[in-house]
């Protein structure tokens, strides 16, 4: 089977919005090029159409070379709709290839999570769950999918949205996220069961923090949360804090709330 390409635009651009294209940009004249290429071959025999090998030569495709910045080769490209997501230059060895394209290769459900999450931009819930979760059947270990229910649930079933969020180990990109699901989720059940906080002067103002929380009014809870903050820091194990952290993680730090008061969160907790 021939990988070599002859229209880059569609064979590798176009084509890899159905499906990754892997591009191994090579010479005649190299031989670490002539060491990759069988084993790439091989890869992409048996990837079952997981995504597609394209090879371009450099001397016959020069200005693609240079568009994509080809300064040494063996050079390899992963391309996802139409973009460049990950590479690695020289002749890796077979199983350090196999790691790369585990690490490096989108979900095949991706297209799943890009409509759950459109979904949820529309505030259309029970859908967006059902496409998640059907993710998650598939790929028990979809981090993004996990994390896109727990956020997705967190109002609604807290205890369900923790559930999800606490599969989600340390070194995944969404774990400051999950962390956050859980200590909300923890605050959400305390609405439910006021009885398990301890008694004590703040202990309303602490509660109805928690309802403007529930009521997803984050401006508000974050500006009861700073204010208890300053006068009753220990309250609830330093639960005015926690429940700050939570939320600037919840939201992000580049959202326009938790830039709002970010300041102010800073000067009560070194007041």
């Amino acid at each position: 089977m021939s990988y070599d390409i002859q229209n880059f635009a569609k064979e590798v651009l176009e084509r890899s919005y159905q499906v990754p294209v892997v591009v191994d940009f090579w010479a005649e004249w190299c031989a670490p090029c002539r060491m990759l290429s069988p084993v790439l071959e091989q890869l992409a025999a048996r990837a079952s159409g997981e995504w597609s090998l394209a090879k371009v030569n450099t001397e016959q495709h020069p200005q693609v070379a240079a568009e994509y910045g080809i300064q040494s080769i063996p050079n390899v490209k992963l391309f996802v709709d139409g973009e460049v997501v990950n590479e690695f230059v020289g002749a890796l060895p077979e199983e350090a290839i196999g790691r790369w394209l585990k690490d490096a290769l989108p979900s095949p459900l991706r297209h799943q999570l890009q409509q759950a999450q459109e979904l949820l931009v529309q505030d259309r819930f029970p859908e967006a769950q059902q496409l998640l979760e059907e993710v998650l059947e598939q790929e028990p270990d979809n981090d993004q999918a996990a994390i896109l229910l727990a956020t997705s649930l967190l109002f609604s079933e807290h205890l369900k949205a923790a559930g999800f969020a606490e599969k989600i180990m340390p070194a995944s990109d969404y774990f400051s996220t999950a962390e956050a699901v859980q200590t909300l989720s923890q605050l959400l059940d305390l609405r439910e069961h006021p009885e398990n906080l301890p008694d004590g002067t703040v202990k309303e103002r602490y509660l109805a923090a928690i309802e403007r929380l529930h009521e997803r009014d984050f401006d508000a809870a974050l500006s009861q949360f700073i204010e208890l903050l300053g006068i009753a820091r220990s309250y609830h194990n330093d639960g005015a804090r926690k429940a700050c952290v939570a939320i600037f993680n919840f939201l992000g730090n580049d959202h326009e709330i938790s830039q709002k008061h970010r300041r102010d969160f800073s000067s009560a907790l070194y007041a």
